[in-house]
């Protein structure tokens, strides 16, 4: 691992995996009772992914990872460290981290998890840019992803609608020049700790059959307060990032928020004193996807035109904690680079599965029959992605 001290961070790849299973607002009417038109104008919500039975967490973030990689021109073995954010591991122990390491080929890195919800990306991206400027590593995997559909309660219209699976990556290598990370905010409120949170599973409530029965290991919200945050906390967050930057919200060529919710992007936006045109959106068709959120949403900006170099760019996000997180960015990589992660098949990459061991079918009930029709992926079947 380096130890020469760089004093910048440079972005120098990117890559997203979403599932081929789409979860539809038509497909929601029929479980619960909401509406297309209520969805769409109380979220900007039109329909997010669902991953596959054979999809996990790890296994998706290790395609999004191999992608970012190869973007950046790296091997796997170039890697010093590996970030995961995620609040939906593939298990409590080991770190899902671990397993792409493993996934994607590398044997020199060591890896860890990041638990700070959907701002987890965020606080990831801040580690990686210090182990590299401190000099203890030359080029950092930093990855977010979820798979938050095993993790609804179906019945429950004010969270089920919400949420999607996917993952993103980027990789940060150590320059001499200018570029990459320019100032971050990181914040906390414990205050608002209960406000979104998962009851059991961990060591307050360990599984049992009560907790299961009582619906306890579903993602709970509380919308109102969440939202309430959520508007005040995003603006203030990233007006702290673009300060520490010394610059102005006007010198920024594209803000990246959190894909959580269009109002509460409205409600960023109005807050900044920007007109919509500079928020980056893609959540109609993805939904909330936590940690993985703003990398997908940042390679999809990157990929689709609306990033060039020597843009200077802002990512923002909240989450369960309350936590929240932004970064000033100088970008310096070609865009076009971005047409080297086609060359990662999903199919190619897996993740080793433990020995004497079977998971019971992961898949909600509610899913089965959306997972089932034409177009979706096979039950084990190695899907090739769709990109959106």
């Amino acid at each position: 691992m380096s130890t020469h001290a760089s004093p910048y961070a440079h972005i120098v790849g990117w890559g997203r995996y979403a599932p081929a299973g789409v979860l539809t607002n038509a497909d929601l009417e029929k479980m619960v009772d909401t509406s297309d038109e209520w969805i769409r104008t109380r979220t900007g919500i039109r329909e997010r992914r669902v991953a596959a039975a054979h999809e996990t967490t790890a296994s998706m973030a290790a395609v999004a990872a191999r992608r970012a990689i190869a973007v950046a021109g790296l091997q796997p073995n170039d890697i010093d460290v590996i970030l995961l954010a995620t609040l939906s591991p593939d298990y409590w122990m080991p770190s899902t981290a671990a397993l792409v390491k493993e996934a994607i080929g590398n044997t020199k890195a060591f890896a860890m998890d990041v638990a700070a919800a959907c701002s987890g990306f965020v606080y990831a991206y801040s580690v990686g840019q210090a182990y590299i400027t401190s000099g203890m590593a030359r080029n950092v995997l930093v990855i977010g992803a979820e798979l938050l559909t095993r993790f609804l309660d179906y019945t429950d219209r004010s969270t089920c609608i919400l949420f999607g699976d996917g993952a993103g990556a980027i990789v940060l290598s150590a320059a001499d020049t200018p570029g990459g990370g320019l100032g971050f905010e990181l914040t906390t409120e414990p205050s608002g700790a209960y406000m979104i949170w998962l009851p059991a599973g961990g060591a307050k409530s360990p599984p049992s059959q009560a907790t299961v029965e009582r619906g306890e290991h579903y993602i709970r919200m509380d919308g109102t307060q969440t939202y309430r945050f959520a508007t005040r906390t995003l603006a203030s967050t990233a007006l702290a990032a673009v300060a520490k930057a010394g610059l102005e919200p006007a010198d920024i060529d594209l803000f990246i928020p959190h894909q959580a919710n269009i109002r509460i992007i409205q409600s960023v936006a109005d807050g900044l004193g920007l007109s919509m045109d500079k928020m980056f959106v893609n959540l109609d068709r993805y939904g909330n996807t936590s940690a993985a959120s703003i990398p997908i949403a940042l390679a999809e900006a990157v990929d689709s035109g609306r990033v060039k170099i020597g843009d200077k760019l802002v990512i923002v996000a909240f989450g369960a904690g309350y936590t929240s997180g932004a970064a000033a960015i100088s970008w310096t990589a070609d865009p076009a680079r971005g047409a080297l992660a086609e060359s990662i098949r999903p199919e190619e990459i897996t993740v080793r599965p433990p020995l004497d061991w079977e998971p019971v079918d992961p898949i909600p009930a509610a899913l089965v029959e959306i997972l089932a029709r034409p177009g979706s992926p096979e039950p084990g079947a190695k899907a090739a992605e769709v990109h959106a």
